[in-house]
């Protein structure tokens, strides 16, 4: 029967090799976990950055789209308060033609006359009026607010 070779035992020399071997591995692995290491910093700070852009720009969209609707806001109010006031001074304007032709006709048969004068400012409409009816003169001065919010 052959027998089985011997197992030779690991010389001295041969034992500090394996040594400085494993010592080496463990050399190559740490180098490498710490590259990958910080290769993932450098990707997980990229990443925070882009975000915090993200909501940045989001941020300032979301500021640029409330200022337009407020400004639409403050626009369109403007609009309805110069349409109304428009209004009122039509009116005004409208009732004071009348006037006129009613005392232009009641100074005919009267055989009296009037005078007057106005004023028209931003805010008020001033009046003054002078009836002559024979030996009784009339005056009337008035002034009538426009509504007009600051």
């Amino acid at each position: 029967k052959p027998r089985p070779p011997e197992i030779k035992k690991p010389i001295a020399n041969e034992l500090i090799a394996i040594k400085v071997q494993a010592w080496w591995r463990g050399i190559l692995v740490r180098r490498t976990l710490l590259h990958a290491a910080l290769r993932t910093s450098i990707i997980q700070r990229w990443w925070k950055l882009t975000l915090a852009k993200l909501l940045e720009k989001r941020r300032r969209a979301a500021l640029v789209y409330h200022a337009l609707q407020e400004w639409a806001v403050v626009k369109l109010q403007s609009w309805v308060r110069m349409w109304r006031i428009h209004l009122r001074y039509c009116r005004l304007l409208h009732a004071v033609r009348i006037i006129q032709v009613y005392w232009r006709c009641h100074s005919c048969h009267t055989r009296g006359f009037f005078r007057g004068s106005y004023e028209l400012t931003a805010s008020q409409l001033g009046l003054e009026l002078e009836i002559f009816l024979g030996s009784q003169i009339c005056r009337i001065t008035d002034c009538i607010p426009f509504p007009i919010k600051n």
